[in-house]
């Protein structure tokens, strides 16, 4: 370390910038509050508010009232379970805990199931329950668990309740600014993705770059649910905000669907990079118009009007500048509108995602098993402080079931908690004993909170283990009512939580999930599955819906480590979904001529015989490309100008589909493929 390092410049307080300070005082100021407030409603762990009060820490005023939403609809209930399995089991361990067990995992799946505040809801139903079923089994009188669950209840209202205060006296950024900040910086990020896409190169810089926009769009998706309910403006609004988002995924295919014309058009002409890049230019200004755009790209007319290539790169270019003006004209009327502004946007539904079940249903078999490991070692050998080991190892088991990387996540866990016993054992037998008022311990407690909020914030590399320690320090110092100093007590209840932890590492360990190779040849089958329903006479999902479902599986694997389950997933999507675009242009595309009708109803035959749910048939494939370049080469020397912008139509299709050549056969794993993303 270098000396410089230690410097009292480079102190947290010196260094932390006012949304900083706002931040950690905040949130101190919240968890202080609530552990008085339960301290002083005679609350038997009062620490408990303390801890609800840092789950709901937001940064912002929707995040903080969606979160306690979840969080009270789960606390409820959980303590409802809680109520109805051990009011009714308790005095028959096996059964209590199969049915605690059972119903643990009933919630992992579920929240590895649903989304958003749904799945929090079902997380804090899981660990609320295990919260307060699992202590009560040493209890001999089943009339005090009501008077537990509803403790622990008020006590996670009160730190819910006091968190709101805060937010309302020291409010953060607001949400409706965030989200309106991130549109306008996705909506200009579109064209340097143009600008990088549009260009003959083919490496893993552009694979990443394509994956990073879909992420970037589906996070601001987030935002949107969280301005959703931090304003009634935004909530009025949300039809426009969900039309941009939906036309940004769509801007993003128009720019990898003119990657697929520009890399499989022969002979373009010489100036096309250098007119792209001037139009780039001109739709970044804010005042950029259609008829300045098509002054600029006249010079890429089609002169040829038997050129199929070269209609189909004109057309799909002044589609993508439409779709981007019209975009930076809603973001504008938007940045501009009052609370009480009425838009007339077309109707657009909310951003497609899926579930996948399997996975779901094994990390709920996953925490069913764990508990009952954990549960019969308890019984078996009559650990007293087994209880608070199967509430750590349950909690581990839902919080982390849904995680990326669980076992990372679970080596933080571990060692928080071992940093966690050693620093309360100092606080509790070195300075908690020697106290007599709350509000002395307070004066200690609420520096030190700051402190680490601060800590949190500016140590990024440390901002996980820092969140930890913050959240579970309160059941570790274990501030109750009245004070309880028990060494052995302590050590046993400690102990039992790292073992605990411990022991739900041994259960993904020996339950592991689903690697990304097999996950990625899931999500690659629910996408050929969804494009054989597009191909269908009366598809269930509208062109909209499947656009944000693709980009929903691809986003799924952003942060894996095996590049080719990534690479071959984002081919696949990219794939389908420009087919898909395709198919449903050649659906709305309308002829007098019965012939050229008949001639579209071909190609989209053709493709049903291509493409189903186990993979792509090469020998049918190779036959398609043949007979769609025969077709457009056909329809480019028909007299009718329907005709030529058919083949334009097709053609498009011909250079979808091409990326296919290198898949392997239906059931075999993709390991030698090296997509051009």
């Amino acid at each position: 370390m270098k000396l410089a390092a230690l410097s009292w410049r480079h102190l947290p307080w010196l260094n932390a910038t006012r949304p900083q300070w706002r931040y950690a005082l905040r949130n101190g100021i919240a968890m202080c509050l609530a552990l008085s407030v339960a301290y002083y409603l005679n609350l038997d762990e009062p620490y408990w508010a303390m801890t609800s009060a840092a789950v709901v820490s937001f940064p912002t005023v929707g995040g903080v009232i969606s979160k306690s939403l979840g969080r009270v609809a789960g606390s409820l209930l959980g303590a409802m379970a809680a109520l109805i399995i051990a009011g009714n089991t308790l005095n028959d361990p096996w059964l209590f805990l199969l049915s605690m067990a059972a119903w643990l995992g009933l919630c992992t799946w579920a929240c590895a199931h649903f989304t958003n505040n749904v799945a929090y809801a079902f997380q804090l139903a899981g660990y609320t329950a295990a919260i307060i079923a699992f202590p009560v089994v040493n209890i001999l009188d089943t009339t005090e668990l009501w008077d537990i669950a509803q403790a622990r209840v008020c006590e996670v209202i009160i730190g819910i309740l006091c968190g709101g205060v805060m937010m309302m006296i020291l409010p953060s950024t607001s949400d409706g600014t965030t989200l309106i900040s991130a549109l306008k910086t996705l909506h200009t990020r579109l064209l340097e993705h143009a600008s990088l896409l549009w260009q003959p190169d083919t490496n893993d810089t552009i694979r990443l770059a394509h994956e990073k926009v879909i992420g970037q769009i589906l996070t601001t998706n987030l935002l949107r649910i969280q301005a959703f309910w931090s304003h009634y403006r935004f909530r009025r609004q949300n039809r426009l905000l969900n039309y941009l988002l939906h036309q940004q995924l769509r801007m993003t295919s128009a720019i990898s669907g003119l990657r697929r014309i520009l890399l499989n058009w022969p002979n373009p002409p010489e100036n096309t990079r250098q007119i792209i890049e001037h139009v780039l230019v001109a739709l970044a200004h804010p005042n950029a118009d259609m008829y300045t755009v098509a002054r600029i790209i006249a010079p890429l007319a089609p002169v040829d009007e038997y050129d199929y290539r070269h209609r189909a790169f004109w057309s799909r270019l002044q589609y993508f500048c439409r779709l981007y003006l019209r975009s930076s004209r809603w973001i504008k009327i938007l940045e501009d509108a009052t609370p009480i502004t009425e838009f007339a946007v077309p109707a657009s539904p909310s951003l497609t995602r899926h579930t996948d079940n399997l996975e779901a249903l094994w990390s709920g078999f996953r925490t069913f098993c764990a508990l009952m490991l954990v549960g019969t070692w308890s019984i078996v050998t009559q650990w007293e402080s087994g209880s608070a080991a199967l509430t750590l190892a349950a909690i581990s088991c839902v919080l982390y079931s849904v995680v990326a990387s669980p076992f990372n996540s679970l080596t933080l866990l571990l060692r928080t908690l071992v940093l966690l016993s050693l620093f309360s054992f100092v606080v509790k037998f070195g300075l908690m004993v020697q106290i007599t008022d709350l509000w002395q311990f307070l004066l200690f407690l609420f520096p030190l909170l700051t402190t680490m909020q601060l800590l949190k914030l500016q140590m990024l590399k440390f901002a996980g283990l820092w969140g930890q320690l913050i959240v579970f320090m309160g059941s570790f110092i274990a501030v109750t009512n009245p004070p309880v100093y028990d060494f052995a007590d302590f050590l046993n209840d400690n102990l039992a939580k790292i073992l605990g932890v411990g022991l739900a590492w041994l259960a993904f360990a020996v339950l592991r999930p689903g690697s990304d190779a097999r996950k990625s040849r899931r999500h690659i089958r629910e996408l050929r599955r969804g494009f054989v329903d597009q191909l269908s006479r009366k598809p269930y999902l509208r062109e909209n819906e499947y656009e944000s479902l693709v980009y929903h599986h691809v986003s799924q694997l952003n942060g894996s480590q095996d590049e080719l389950s990534r690479r071959w997933l984002l081919r696949w999507g990219v794939v389908l979904l420009n087919c898909s675009h395709v198919v449903w242009q050649l659906r709305s595309w309308e002829t007098r001529s019965d012939p050229l009708s008949q001639v579209r109803d071909v190609c989209i035959a053709l493709l049903r015989d291509v493409m189903s749910e186990r993979g792509v048939q090469q020998r049918p494939l190779a036959v398609t490309l043949n007979e769609l370049q025969r077709i457009c080469e056909t329809l480019a020397r028909h007299h009718q100008p329907a005709a030529r912008d058919l083949a334009s139509i097709i053609w498009r299709l011909h250079c979808s589909l091409s990326q296919l050549e290198q898949a392997p056969p239906p059931g075999t794993i993709a390991d030698q493929i090296t997509p051009h993303a």
